[in-house]
């Protein structure tokens, strides 16, 4: 495509960050909403950038998850508003599972000032970070460490897990699909999290607004096995509607 230097130096900059919102946009390149609006749909019309509800970011594969680092920085004041509004709902003296991802460890700094948390986890990031609240009883799960992002998977990792029932399982997933399948890329880190679900009295899910309409190839579940749904803005279409048939409840952490 033939594009001007201002959206060639758009493109760079989702292409660094991953995702990124409209109004960041605007701010990092020194231009107006309607300017970046525009050239977004431009770029997304040539297939370059994907747009999702408030944002936009590279066009995912449905095989391969993003790296870790860049995972890391995704959203990561969005996951700080989720990691809240979930806290806040977590009470004191009751049993947890926590799994793979960065907006779960997100939640584990935010229950650092909780009491009487026994946790378990199949993500070492998580361990750790929790073996800093003296209160808390952290349960590391056994297996094979996958060095790029140190989450546990594997048989052991299963075969350990089976043997809690815990209160409330707090978990991420890398997609939500229109048809309300829960998705992710690795069959070992879902076979994990299909466990986890099994094992819980209550499941609720962290999903920032981008991990809507996101393709990933390994379904994990669905909507109608989630009992309470953590994001950082209004679900698209025709995500409120799935959400109300499955009753799901919904949690919404909005920017101030």
């Amino acid at each position: 495509m033939n594009s001007n230097p201002r959206q060639i130096n758009l493109l760079d900059t989702v292409r660094a960050r991953g995702t990124v919102t409209v109004e960041q946009l605007a701010e990092m390149l020194g231009v107006t909403l309607q300017t970046v609006r525009r050239d977004v749909q431009r770029l997304a019309d040539e297939g370059l950038l994907t747009r999702f509800h408030g944002g936009v970011r590279v066009p995912s594969s449905t095989t391969e998850n993003i790296g870790y680092p860049q995972r890391a920085s995704l959203n990561a004041e969005g996951k700080i508003r989720i990691a809240r509004a979930v806290a806040d709902q977590v009470p004191n003296d009751c049993s947890l599972i926590l799994n793979i991802g960065t907006t779960t460890e997100a939640i584990a700094q935010q229950l650092l000032r909780h009491t009487g948390l026994r946790v378990i986890t199949n993500n070492l990031n998580v361990a750790t970070i929790l073996s800093g609240n003296p209160a808390c009883e952290v349960i590391v799960a056994g297996g094979s460490v996958r060095a790029r992002d140190r989450a546990i998977v594997g048989e052991a990792t299963i075969d350990f897990i089976r043997q809690f029932k815990v209160d409330i399982a707090l978990i991420g997933v890398s997609s939500i699909e229109s048809d309300g399948s829960l998705r992710d890329f690795d069959l070992r880190e879902v076979k994990v999290a299909q466990t986890i679900i099994a094992q819980a009295r209550e499941v609720w899910l962290a999903a920032d607004a981008s991990k809507f309409n996101r393709p990933a190839m390994i379904e994990l579940g669905t909507l109608s096995q989630i009992d309470c749904l953590f994001t950082d803005a209004d679900p698209p279409s025709p995500f409120p509607a799935l959400l109300e048939r499955a009753q799901v409840r919904c949690n919404i952490a909005r920017a101030n």
